[in-house]
């Protein structure tokens, strides 16, 4: 049978964001689309998922022609549960997460749950791909990002990915792009992270929040550089994290 190629979307920023309405817009021509996103934000919640707590799933009105499920739990509860439960007993041909309001490279990637949607495809075997726009405005218009978005997602259905590595992707803040480059994540990290307030009632709180140091500006070959430039990013990403150049010291070590 000739069936149009299964495409399951999900997101960190919940059922209702912006970027994931764009997103099935953008592709649904291209696939049959399962939607099956975080209830409500889900921001930072990387590759976690609900050990012990139950879930619900439940239907929401239709993008279009495609149909919406909302989770209770996070991004990747969203790609479990969708691959064991809305696909009618198929693989999913290509999953994608996103489009994040906001910025998901350099160590970002560590954090989002963006990227936990692409990670647990790949974990799962199916050619992944995060979409995410460095603009935080949550109602700001993704459409801009159409015709890069459709080229990278034809081009994964067409020639898949190697097994093992998913994309990410990151459109910098602004219209028009100079381009695509595929680069590496750049080296950098939070500082600053903690804010201290004292509570009236006489005990400390603390708010998470800090400042994005980047270590290797003037690299080109850096998700950074590109973006900072006006180039829209490609991160191809490994889920083995071994650190193969270390496993002959180890072993010279003689523990």
């Amino acid at each position: 049978m000739n069936r149009k190629p299964l495409i399951l979307i999900s997101n960190d920023d919940g059922y209702q964001a912006v970027g994931i309405r764009a997103l099935v817009d953008m592709v649904r021509d291209m696939g049959e689309v399962v939607v099956c996103a975080p209830e409500s934000a889900r921001s930072g919640f990387s590759r976690a998922f609900s050990a012990e707590d139950p879930l619900r799933l439940r239907r929401r009105h239709n993008i279009g022609d495609v149909v919406v499920w909302s989770c209770s739990g996070t991004p990747v509860d969203c790609i479990k549960l969708a691959v064991s439960r809305l696909c009618g007993g198929r693989v999913p041909d290509l999953v994608l997460g996103g489009i994040n309001h906001g910025d998901n490279s350099t160590v970002n990637c560590h954090y989002s749950g963006t990227m936990g949607v692409a990670i647990e495809g790949c974990l799962k075997g199916i050619p992944s791909v995060a979409f995410s726009n460095c603009d935080y405005d949550t109602e700001a218009s993704q459409e801009h990002l159409r015709h890069y978005v459709r080229r990278v997602v034809q081009r994964v259905l067409t020639d898949g990915l190697p097994d093992g590595v998913c994309l990410n992707v990151n459109f910098p803040n602004r219209k028009q792009f100079e381009g695509i480059r595929a680069c590496r994540m750049t080296r950098g990290q939070w500082v600053n992270e903690v804010v201290q307030e004292r509570h009236p009632r006489g005990y400390d709180y603390y708010w998470m929040v800090g400042e994005y140091r980047n270590d290797e500006p003037d690299a080109p070959d850096t998700d950074q550089w590109a973006i900072n430039h006006g180039y829209v990013a490609i991160t191809p990403t490994t889920i083995d994290v071994t650190a193969y150049a270390m496993i002959d010291t180890l072993n010279n070590w003689n523990l």
